[in-house]
């Protein structure tokens, strides 16, 4: 006779012929995700049934239905078990998902003797999700320029959206930016666009127009600092010149504001060099701009700001840099002078008279520019350094800045500055 341990054997062993010979079977039948849909017809569409025979061709037959009512954006059948006791008795769980969808609620308060209109009732949104922004933004020597942003995404894919701006006035502009942002953090952001603009050169006082098609990709490499690279092929013409150009460039950016509106004890650094390839030469261009922000008592601010521009070969005039206004050199008009390197200082101290809590602030600022631009084969210690000083009030709140100065340019004359716009 077989031992105990041969009878525990033999009877391990039967036990999966034994599971195999009990049948599966269909005890209920759950509904997720459904707002419009109501549960019974998606039931009833799927074609299961309660106490009918499970088998994995059923749960690929009942996907089938529901994906020929096209009605869903998704759809997952999926098997669950309804007892831990029982492995025979198994749940078919129907996961849905309509889309966008919204509320729809009609008028409560009818006349008298008015019935109600009816109830409220859920109805299917849009597929694409529009958005918008209006332009709205006054820069010194160009003017106001006013216009509209939209931006089209999927719901289903809130990651990438098609944005289409279009402005008038001082910068006139339209084009379209296509963007795709991706779940990690290691991906970079990617943008590509196409734009036409036009406006008019405060020093040339001639149409400055620009075609452009580029495309951009920037990485967050820690939480405070970026780098982006991009390439572009643009066409430009002012002042009667012509150029087209290919271009290649990268930057790095190091930024610890905390509110870019009225910064405190931070700092912003940005150092950026491009490649152009013209017909006829390819020169290079470098950027550093530095600003420090520096706490002082009762809230006021010590702003100190350091900036160099520079081709590396004479410029055409579309690219030169421009000296004067708020930009640069207050006390001085926007394009006071042009010149293929522009090297900047400033001293501004902002004073809040409001408190940091408020959702608007108010203050004023004093201020020292000092300045100048020139063209290759000039040195700087041969240059003139322009000099302005005046003062400000300005107001900043969500999503609008303002701000009015008077300066006097040294040598120059007494000048009003005027900025706003709107910020998201």
């Amino acid at each position: 006779m077989p031992s105990v341990a041969g009878w525990v054997v033999v009877a391990l062993l039967c036990i999966p012929t034994v599971l195999a010979a009990q049948q599966e079977v269909i005890v209920a039948v759950q509904v997720h995700g459904n707002t419009i849909t109501a549960s019974e017809d998606i039931v009833r569409a799927s074609g299961l049934t309660v106490g009918a025979p499970f088998s994995e061709k059923l749960l690929s037959d009942a996907s089938t239905r529901l994906e020929e009512m096209n009605a869903f954006e998704s759809i997952d059948v999926l098997k669950r078990y309804a007892s831990i006791s029982d492995p025979t008795q198994i749940m078919v769980v129907i996961q849905v998902d309509e889309g966008p969808v919204r509320v729809e609620v009609p008028d409560i308060e009818a006349p008298p003797g008015v019935p109600p209109a009816g109830k409220a009732r859920v109805v299917r949104r849009s597929r694409l999700n529009v958005m918008f922004v209006p332009i709205l933004t006054a820069q010194d020597g160009y003017g106001l320029t006013y216009g509209a942003q939209f931006a089209i995404a999927g719901h289903s894919s809130p990651r990438r959206r098609l944005v289409l701006p279009a402005s008038w006035g001082g910068d006139k502009r339209v084009g379209a930016e296509y963007q795709q942002e991706f779940s990690t953090s290691a991906a970079p952001r990617l943008r590509t666009g196409a734009s036409l603009q036009r406006r008019t050169h405060p020093f040339f006082d001639d149409d400055a127009d620009r075609k452009r098609i580029w495309g951009r990709a920037d990485w967050s490499l820690m939480r405070q600092v970026r780098a982006g690279t991009e390439v572009a092929w643009e066409s430009t013409s002012l002042a009667g010149e012509e150029n087209t150009a290919r271009s290649v460039g990268a930057d790095v950016t190091v930024d610890t504001r905390v509110d870019p509106l009225m910064p405190r004890n931070a700092v912003f650094l940005r150092a950026g060099l491009a490649k152009l390839r013209l017909p006829e030469r390819n020169p290079v261009r470098t950027e550093l701009d530095a600003n420090v922000y520096l706490g002082l008592i009762r809230g006021a601010v010590l702003s100190l700001r350091g900036l160099r521009e520079n081709f590396s070969e004479p410029a055409p005039a579309f690219y030169k840099s421009v000296l004067g206004g708020t930009a640069n050199l207050r006390g001085f008009r926007a394009g006071h002078a042009v010149g293929d390197t522009l090297v900047a200082g400033s001293a501004e101290i902002r004073v809040p008279t409001t408190s940091p809590l408020r959702m608007a602030r108010f203050g004023y600022s004093v201020f020292i520019d000092i300045a100048t631009a020139y063209d290759k084969g000039q040195k700087l210690e041969d240059q003139k350094m322009e000099r302005g000083v005046g003062a400000g009030i300005w107001a900043t709140a969500p999503l609008f800045r303002i701000s009015f100065a008077v300066a006097r340019g040294l040598g120059s004359g007494t000048r009003a500055h005027i900025g706003a716009g709107l910020t998201f």
